[in-house]
């Protein structure tokens, strides 16, 4: 990599437009050092059992915050641990052996989870790898909530096949059998679940827009060729993966409009578009060693570079903490119009821009070549006024002028996030976009995580740090000429050498509940059941309803629910009243699944009519 940055580390970059910033030099390196360890033990605090802020939490299970109230994120979500996982296995791949057991703690914990049935579905169909988030005990979440996601198994597979990888080319005939007996299964359930349920709507990576997510797309592509070749390898059958991965590919390309990458497509929410799940999704499939590949939207790519300046530009008036900074790094959060929490910046937003320009820095080192479009002009002139079209070469003698421009630019946004970092290094969720203090929840393992993979990619771009292992992105010839809207049916299996309870993973039918129920504006219907997957007549465990298809001739309400074949149940229905009240129907009802092999399609409905009191609307 490149080693000429003392003297980069003695420039200035300008934070508000108008102060330049003190010189940091060897300084910052030093604070990324100090923080990068707390960040570190961080993450490793939050995973269970012995983490010091993750009590109850079982083996492998990686909280995303300790913080239990306003919010509560004392949860696994699938996408979060995913993102950690991968960040402790690059660790681990650059010699902090002592993680191992984590690993080999989690592979155990997702084998359990592929086959917790959930509100999203079970393992048997796969609709259940699809759902965001369990308690920490392995057990599953009934609440409403953004669901499916399906970035999560794609997440999950690309740390595991990372660690599969290692464990093969260690040659190490254990390493070996556990990648082929243990990792192997889990991996193999999600890529069958991303080429199955690629091209169906999802909720993005903020659990609040149901559509197409560039993210998702992105990691589901990267998952499936990464997946493929470990297949192959192990001897193992990855025609759905070759099959989908072109598509999802073509399809990829229909989130760029020619400005800036769109967050989300195919949504009833109009926002602009402008959104950090771009940048996230650049680090997220970054290859050291693909070059600027547009249609990857690699982070040195045209596309990548423009879009990194739209959604920085973005901010630079939303929060008083930016001073309306014409020029420079500013503080970024998720989305300019962001209302969570007051909307303020998040530390894992502001370090994934210096990750992207690190990983940038990266890739043009390594193909030795740096080449400026009209579509990234805008963003070269931001930080570099002289910029102008064109190819340059390490000879060149604005090579070293440009790479130090984006390495200035790129410190300055870490020079933010430790400014509005408390002097014990905890890492909050987002900080004040008036102040910056710590708001939302505390010790965010993803904030930890995002810092751990920013100091790693910094010591690649001005060091010989090993990089992140390539994902096969160079083996990608080309975008198909016709996207094809596909899916490959997949088979699902509990993965029981990895720690999947044995039985597990049983068929299941999909049931429909259908209920007529007369409601007033601010009244709900409920499902309750005797159960697991019905709640075990917990309330606040019972199933919301959907009313889309409520008229005044039919006031239907209605859910599906994953149940296993053959089982007999109990169940009725509940009306949630406006006060938090709740009223029961007077009768239970019982019904048995019908064998799946009696099921076609495998789906059944059942039609209902309330029966009991009802509620009176408020006056």
């Amino acid at each position: 990599m490149i080693l000429r940055y003392f003297i980069a580390a003695l420039a200035t970059i300008l934070v508000d437009g108008t102060a330049a910033r003190s010189l940091y030099g060897w300084g910052l390196e030093s604070k990324i050092e100090v923080q990068n360890k707390i960040s570190l033990q961080g993450v490793l605090n939050n995973i269970g059992p012995d983490g010091s802020l993750a009590p109850g939490a079982h083996a492998g299970i990686i909280i995303a915050s300790p913080s239990t109230e306003d919010p509560n994120y004392f949860y696994t979500w699938t996408r979060d641990a995913g993102l950690t996982m991968k960040m402790i296995v690059d660790e681990f791949l650059h010699g902090k052996h002592d993680l191992r057991p984590y690993i080999q703690d989690y592979l155990k914990a997702q084998a359990i989870l592929q086959t917790v049935s959930n509100p999203s579905g079970a393992l048997s169909s796969g609709r259940g790898l699809g759902e965001p988030k369990f308690y920490a005990n392995e057990t599953r979440f009934n609440g409403d909530w953004g669901r499916p996601q399906r970035d999560g198994p794609a997440l999950r597979a690309t740390a595991l096949i990372t660690y599969a990888r290692w464990l093969i080319n260690s040659r190490n005939r254990d390493n070996i059998q556990e990648a082929v007996e243990k990792v192997w299964p889990v991996v193999q359930n999600d890529l069958n679940y991303v080429a199955q349920y690629w091209n169906d709507t999802t909720f993005d990576l903020w659990e609040e827009v149901l559509g197409s997510s560039f993210f998702t797309s992105a990691v589901q592509h990267r998952a499936l060729v990464e997946g493929s070749a470990l297949g192959k390898k192990l001897g193992a059958d990855t025609e759905a993966y070759d099959s989908e991965a072109p598509n999802i590919l073509c399809f990829l390309q229909t989130y760029w409009n020619g400005n800036y990458t769109v967050a989300n497509v195919g949504i009833e929410q109009q926002r602009t578009g402008i959104d950090s799940n771009t940048i996230l999704t650049s680090i997220a499939t970054f290859d050291p060693e693909e070059g600027c590949d547009d249609a990857l939207f690699q982070p040195c790519s045209h596309r990548s570079l423009a879009n990194l300046k739209v959604y920085v530009d973005s901010f630079r008036t939303v929060y008083t903490i930016n001073k309306k900074a014409k020029t420079g790094p500013v503080a970024t959060g998720r989305y300019a119009e962001d209302v969570y929490y007051g909307g303020n910046p998040w530390y894992l937003t502001t370090l994934a821009v210096s990750e992207q320009l690190y990983d940038a820095i990266q890739q043009w080192s390594t193909v030795r070549s740096l080449t400026i479009t009209d579509v990234d002009l805008a963003f070269w002139k931001s930080i570099y006024p002289s910029a102008k079209a064109g190819t340059y070469k390490p000879r060149d003698r604005q090579w070293n002028k440009l790479l130090d421009s984006v390495l200035e630019y790129a410190d300055g946004f870490v020079n933010i996030a430790l400014k509005y970092t408390p002097a014990s290094g905890a890492l909050a969720e987002q900080y004040s976009r008036e102040n910056g203090t710590a708001v939302s929840a505390r010790d965010l393992t993803w904030s930890y995580a995002s810092f751990v993979t920013m100091r790693s990619a910094r010591l690649s771009a001005t060091s010989n740090y090993p990089q992140v292992p390539s994902w096969g992105a160079q083996t990608i010839k080309s975008v198909p000429k016709q996207c094809v809207a596909s899916s490959a049916v997949g088979v699902y299996k509990p993965a029981i050498k990895a720690g999947a309870p044995p039985g597990s993973g049983q068929c299941t039918v999909m049931v429909t509940f259908d209920v007529n129920a007369t409601t007033f504006y601010g009244e709900n219907i409920y499902l309750s059941g005797n159960t697991t997957d019905l709640g075990n007549w917990r309330v606040f465990d019972a199933f919301a309803m959907s009313a889309n298809e409520y008229t005044q001739e039919r006031p239907l309400w209605t859910i599906d629910v994953e149940l296993p074949a053959n089982e007999t149940i109990q169940y009725h229905y509940l009306r949630s009243q406006p006060n938090g009240t709740w009223i029961h129907e007077t009768k239970n009802r019982t019904y048995t699944v019908p064998p799946c092999a009696n099921v076609i399609g495998g789906n059944v409905t059942i039609d209902d009519a309330w029966v009991g009191p009802v509620g009176t609307p408020p006056k």
